[in-house]
């Protein structure tokens, strides 16, 4: 029988944990679980501002995945390296770090100021900041900047903690989910889009196209004759020279294009709001850059690649996938026929 004295958990406060825990499973989206942290924090604390950083693995650093107040344009660039300042201590240390106004911590001095919107900064004077811990380390920190009086309480403390474990096993189940979602995507040899992305993505780009009323381009690019690639050197080295070859056609594009791997040693991109003209000088440009490329390979040997190039346009050469898809397969397939190594366009 329980101790008639001990102490039990107000139902409020059950049910504010209970609330937590749904809405931080209910999505798998990784924004959406950011704002939802981002939401309970301002709720249950008040404070100057409230940020979460995430951890980038390869640089080292923290950056600003979200703060309140629309702050977050001001912050987007601010990183924050592991080790230095509060957050990056928290990072380093997978630890709590509470700071009261009252004292002085040579980890405030490291950045004691955070840029705010049309040039202003605010002075940090105290800070909760907590670790993010998934299973695999630390994710990001939590970091409430200049919580008001009395906020540095026990029950506050504690619903943090709780937040943040919440929060880091939903932030990974989202990582997870967007690893899954990509490889289902991606082409293994290239790291492109696969074909089954390419339906998906030209689907939604014709949609778009037919509301804005401007046009869409799709390319087709086959690499002349690399069946004889395989015939020399053998399938490694033919695998290895496609995902090189994809990897180039990906630096060549636009920032805004889409590169797939068709299938084989076929390639496609799609060109949002690119008519005709534009598309095939965009092509062109882009094959002659592929074609005189050298790459070396991992014997040692250095290797070259020849394309033959069909283009078509969306709405002048069709409006739907077949019309878009066939028209520029029958121009890659002419080239061929023609002499390879060109582009035909409309």
């Amino acid at each position: 029988m329980a101790n008639a004295t001990e102490q039990r958990i107000p139902l409020d406060d059950l049910l504010v944990f209970h609330r937590l825990a749904r809405s931080l499973t209910s999505s798998l989206d990784l924004q959406t679980i950011l704002r939802t942290i981002l939401d309970h924090m301002e709720r249950q604390i008040q404070a100057e501002l409230w940020t979460l950083l995430m951890l980038d693995d390869v640089r080292g650093e923290l950056y600003y995945a979200i703060a309140a107040g629309g702050e977050e344009s001001a912050l987007r660039d601010l990183r924050v390296k592991v080790g230095e300042g509060v957050a990056g201590w928290v990072a380093q240390h997978g630890e709590t770090l509470i700071i009261p106004e009252t004292e002085s911590d040579p980890r405030l001095k490291a950045a004691d100021t955070v840029p705010l919107r049309a040039g202003k900064t605010r002075r940090v004077r105290s800070v909760i900041a907590l670790p993010l811990k998934g299973r695999t380390g630390t994710l990001g920190v939590i970091e409430i900047l200049n919580p008001r009086a009395g906020q540095m309480d026990d029950y506050t403390i504690a619903f943090l903690h709780i937040l943040a474990d919440h929060a880091a096993i939903a932030i990974e189940n989202a990582n997870v989910h967007a690893r899954i979602q990509q490889l289902t995507i991606t082409d293994d040899t290239t790291g492109l889009y696969n074909v089954r992305h390419l339906y998906d993505a030209l689907g939604r780009e014709l949609n778009a196209s037919r509301r804005s009323a401007l046009p869409l381009s799709l390319a087709f690019l086959d690499l002349d004759r690399f069946k004889l690639v395989n015939d020399e050197h053998g399938h490694l080295i033919g695998s290895e020279l496609l995902s090189r070859a994809g990897n180039r056609l990906r630096e060549l594009s636009r920032s805004s294009d889409l590169c797939f791997r068709y299938g084989g040693d076929e390639f496609a991109i799609l060109l949002p709001e690119a008519g005709p003209e534009a598309a095939l000088a965009h092509m062109t440009v882009l094959n002659k850059a592929l074609m005189d490329t050298r790459f070396r390979m991992s014997n040692g040997i250095e290797l070259r690649v020849q394309a033959s190039v069909g283009v078509s346009t969306a709405p002048a050469d069709g409006t739907t996938m077949h019309e878009v898809i066939a028209t520029a397969d029958a121009r890659m397939y002419q080239v061929k026929a023609s002499g390879r190594g060109a582009v035909c366009g409309a």
